[in-house]
């Protein structure tokens, strides 16, 4: 993927006065009384941001929350406001929609250095066609796009690759920027050895990326449910562990792949079996090979924490996707958090430790460790299709760099 573009590229002569799009992702979790309950995606929306309001742009926001069907009043911004508010440190104002002449009248008003936040963009299903006449009428409100919504990057919504065909220039935010210099940079260009921790359920929501990685890598550990559809192909017994019975073949071919590119595929050698999936269960640790019937793997065992972690010391770049474990049961948690301590560890050997979204987040943000590692993915989705090497609309609508000719 060309470089594109970015906010950092723009001049105050650009931005002052100017009235800037921004799509950002403010797609945070909230509980019942609609409060959030983890601003992450807010906060690090807030850099990008700031540097608009620096520079005396006036600056629109657009998000989506959740996944509404329609105007659903439990999926509106207004939670959204007063966190935004006092990390940004002003007043910002809403809008009961995100187009429509009251929306263009708040537009009108806000002042330089100002934040305007539009209703959910999905209240109208025109974003996910990515409608061009809608897209238009976004694009109506502003003098130029940034993107800096990485979660979404993967979709081509309105929002997100259809304004762009209206409004220059579109660039993209900070975050953007971060997450594409990490996670293409690692890929494309990685400091060796160059290892990947794949872990998760099902091999099936996998396949792309692991069949990406073993071109790549120079170490693979597998972890989590999907390592049982492995065991079972090489003829072990996996009791009631999660198999997925129609890729017994792929384990198998993949097994053989890394054998020819000549990476060093780990799978793990002891497990951490239960009785039943629940947080009481009955646990014992088994070798890999033998779980008894009625049994099920919830966990890697203490060997492989050793063999896998002693696999990391030589690395210079590593990515982790997909937890080893269900470590949201404190019983079977061991595997997991043992992998994020171990590249809290090597980070701060000068390693670069990159987090590729989804669920691993959650289980380096529940050890505490989230600032200790290079980078931590926003995008679940949008990181998984670039470590398979697809290209991603959102960022390919974008504008790209020009090299400063000497």
């Amino acid at each position: 993927m060309a470089t594109k573009r970015s906010v950092g590229d723009l001049k105050e002569a650009d931005l002052k006065g100017k009235k800037v799009f921004v799509r950002v992702d403010l797609n945070v979790p909230l509980d019942d009384n609609l409060n959030i309950t983890d601003d992450t995606r807010v906060r690090a929306a807030v850099p990008t941001i700031k540097f608009l309001m620096g520079h005396g742009a006036k600056v629109i926001l657009s998000t989506h929350l959740g996944r509404p069907k329609g105007v659903t009043p439990k999926y509106s911004l207004k939670p959204l406001v007063p966190r935004l508010s006092e990390l940004l440190g002003v007043k910002v104002e809403m809008a009961n929609d995100c187009i429509g002449e009251e929306v263009k009248t708040m537009v009108a008003a806000i002042p330089e250095g100002g934040v305007l936040l539009l209703e959910n963009v999905r209240f109208y299903k025109e974003e996910e066609m990515n409608d061009p006449e809608f897209a238009k009428k976004l694009a109506s409100l502003a003098d130029l796009y940034v993107n800096d919504a990485f979660g979404t990057a993967h979709r081509a919504h309105a929002s997100t690759e259809g304004v762009t065909k209206f409004l220059k220039p579109s660039v993209s935010g900070f975050l953007m920027q971060k997450e594409l210099d990490y996670l293409v940079g690692a890929v494309a260009n990685p400091k060796r050895p160059f290892a990947a921790i794949v872990g998760g359920s099902k091999v099936s929501s996998k396949i792309g990326v692991i069949e990406s990685l073993l071109e790549k890598v120079d170490i693979l550990l597998m972890g989590g449910a999907m390592i049982f559809t492995f065991y079972k192909a090489q003829g072990h017994s996996v009791g009631s562990s999660l198999v997925e019975e129609d890729k017994l073949d792929l384990a198998t071919s993949l097994l053989e792949k890394a054998k020819s590119k000549r990476v060093s595929l780990l799978l793990p050698t002891d497990v951490v079996i239960a009785d039943k999936f629940a947080t009481d269960a009955n646990s014992k640790v088994v070798p890999a090979s033998g779980i008894p019937d009625g049994w099920m793997g919830l966990d890697i065992g203490p060997d492989s924490i050793k063999t896998f972690s002693e696999s990391l010391d030589t690395t210079k770049t590593v990515i982790w996707n997909g937890p080893m474990g269900v470590f949201e049961f404190e019983k079977f948690a061991a595997g997991t958090e043992a992998i994020a301590k171990k590249l809290a560890g090597l980070s701060g050997k000068g390693v670069t430790t990159i987090i590729g979204g989804g669920d691993s987040v959650t289980a380096v943000e529940k050890v505490g460790l989230a600032d200790k590692m290079s980078h931590i993915s926003t995008g679940g989705g949008a990181s998984l299709e670039l470590l398979e090497g697809k290209s991603l609309p959102g960022v390919l609508a974008l504008d790209d760099a020009t090299v400063a000719s000497l």
